[in-house]
């Protein structure tokens, strides 16, 4: 049985999480895409149609509120769940303000990294 690969999108400028982020969730077969910056965010996710994506708080240009506030606006993009992730200690509180469906607080440990992107999915 031919099963389409899950999509998902990380948005940091962190090359090294991007990376190992990447490495993590192909092997266990996500098409993963990844951008260092937000600008034209609505064109970038909507040209791949994620299952999920990953939003980092300090996201150049508008950072990540604006950046998931804009996606949560668009029809066709509003039900992409969101995952913001931050080193912030006011993570929830920027999650919530963002209107992401949940958060994981930099640093992160892979298994944190699969649970919450499998809850996001679950509760999809």
């Amino acid at each position: 049985m031919n099963k389409q690969s899950k999509k998902i999108i990380i948005f940091d400028d962190d090359e090294d999480i991007l990376s190992i982020c990447s490495y993590i969730l192909e092997e266990q077969g996500w098409e993963v895409h990844t951008f260092t910056d937000c600008n034209h965010i609505v064109e970038k996710v909507a040209g791949i149609l994620p299952d999920v994506i990953l939003m980092d708080n300090w996201i150049p240009d508008a950072g990540g509120i604006v950046a998931t506030q804009t996606l949560k606006k668009d029809e066709a993009l509003k039900l992409i769940p969101v995952v913001y992730f931050s080193a912030n200690s006011d993570i929830q509180l920027l999650a919530d303000h963002a209107g992401a469906e949940t958060y994981l607080a930099k640093p992160f440990d892979l298994e944190e990294l699969e649970r919450v992107i499998n809850t996001v999915l679950v509760n999809n």
